[in-house]
């Protein structure tokens, strides 16, 4: 495990991305078939390599059956093939999973004991480590340290996630779903060249669509369904970000390594945004906030009234979150992000219109979708165009919203490291 400056490049066109899976022991063990699962069956080729206490939680003939391989455990068997260093020098990616206390303590210190390490010792491709244990062990001041230590050499130490652990114990420590896990490591090998060059930066990320409520049952919203904001998060923490999201009102499983804040109303994205934002690098709103609420909320259901008139619902405007955050930032040289669904109209194309939006809100990347038609919305897929308050503009052709990410983050590394 080196530094990622030193990645091989990605597989050729036709080979299979060849990935390690690490699995240690712990009880979230059982969890990694299914992410064996999900690597073998999106066509990746992967060999598992438990560690001892591992098979004593999962037996080798399940990670046999899952792979299509035998499992290599010892730096004795096939020696002939020299698995372990061949394993390293061949991965397109390792990722351990779980990652134990003992695992991670073991990797930062460069220790060599069994065929897992020895693979993370002689691996030249990213490499992720996904933990799973009890609170205590998590945050003990060791644990800590290693982590800070891996991180540090370009590792990925992913956050676990909160939820029940084993016994009657809740906490910080679960292993993160591992679709989640998986949909991470697809967004590090779309980029094996690049460091994890958000480590050490903290950044907020905003998605979803918010409500203003007219009555209990009744509210004014809108389409965005959070997608986008989702794969912009899960990029910033393959990227090694400390990374906020302040999901509204979305209905889509937390990412891996993502500190989760849930809220409804534009006034509560507003102050958890505006909270977060004041020790962040970097700030990306991706929600679409309701730009009115209803002066006025009814305590009861509004009532269909008996001769046909409809009720008056008078408005005010909501703040402004992007430009409160753009115009009142406490982090020098932070970079904030907004985005602009247009349409066009009268007044000016979706361009033009997107250009004075920029220069209003005072951000210094703006993402703008061109949303005629509903185009965007729930889609896996986007399109936009970046411009910047310096004039740039970059043209992100469609694709899937994970890629776009990854081009919003590089455009706001550019501007982290200036």
């Amino acid at each position: 495990m080196t530094d990622s400056t030193t990645h091989e490049a990605a597989p050729h066109a036709g080979e299979r991305p060849r990935v390690v899976l690490g699995v240690a022991g712990g009880i979230a063990a059982y969890k990694a078939a299914e992410l064996l699962r999900r690597f073998t069956e999106s066509g990746h080729d992967v060999t598992v390599v438990p560690t001892a206490s591992a098979l004593e939680f999962v037996g080798a003939p399940t990670w046999a059956a899952l792979s299509g391989k035998e499992i290599a455990t010892g730096v004795f068997e096939n020696i002939t093939e020299v698995p372990h260093v061949r394993l390293g020098q061949q991965a397109d990616l390792v990722v351990v999973a779980p990652a134990t206390a003992n695992t991670l303590a073991r990797a930062a210190h460069g220790l060599a004991d069994d065929l897992l390490t020895n693979v993370l010792l002689t691996a030249r491709c990213p490499v992720v480590f996904a933990p799973a244990m009890h609170t205590e062990m998590w945050e003990h001041p060791a644990t800590v340290e290693n982590v800070a230590t891996l991180r540090r050499r370009g590792a990925i130490v992913i956050e676990p996630a909160e939820g029940r652990l084993t016994g009657k114990d809740t906490g910080k420590g679960r292993l993160p779903e591992p679709d989640e896990i998986f949909a991470l490591c697809a967004d590090v090998l779309a980029r094996p060249r690049a460091t994890a060059d958000l480590t050490g930066r903290r950044v907020v990320v905003s998605a979803g669509g918010t409500r203003e409520y007219l009555d209990p049952v009744r509210f004014l919203g809108n389409r965005s369904s959070g997608l986008q904001g989702y794969a912009i998060a899960r990029s910033a923490a393959a990227r090694g970000a400390d990374v906020v999201l302040v999901a509204a009102n979305v209905s889509l499983p937390d990412p891996a390594g993502v500190k989760v804040v849930r809220v409804e109303t534009t006034a509560q994205l507003r102050e958890e945004v505006v909270t977060a934002a004041s020790g962040a690098d970097a700030v990306v709103m991706a929600a679409a906030p309701a730009d009115f609420r209803p002066t006025t909320v009814s305590d009861a259901k509004i009532k269909k009234a008996t001769d046909g008139s409809a009720p008056v619902i008078e408005l005010a405007q909501n703040p402004d979150i992007l430009h409160e955050i753009s115009h009142h930032r406490s982090r020098p040289g932070s970079v904030v992000v907004g985005f602009a669904a247009e349409t066009g109209d009268e007044t000016g194309t979706v361009l033009e219109l997107a250009r004075a939006k920029l220069a209003r809100k005072g951000c210094d990347l703006l993402v703008v979708n061109d949303v005629s038609g509903g185009a965007v919305f729930g889609s896996p897929d986007n399109q936009a165009v970046i411009l910047a308050a310096d004039g740039a503009a970059v043209d992100v052709p469609a694709g899937s919203k994970s890629a776009l990410a990854q081009v919003i983050w590089d455009l706001v590394v550019a501007r982290l490291s200036t």
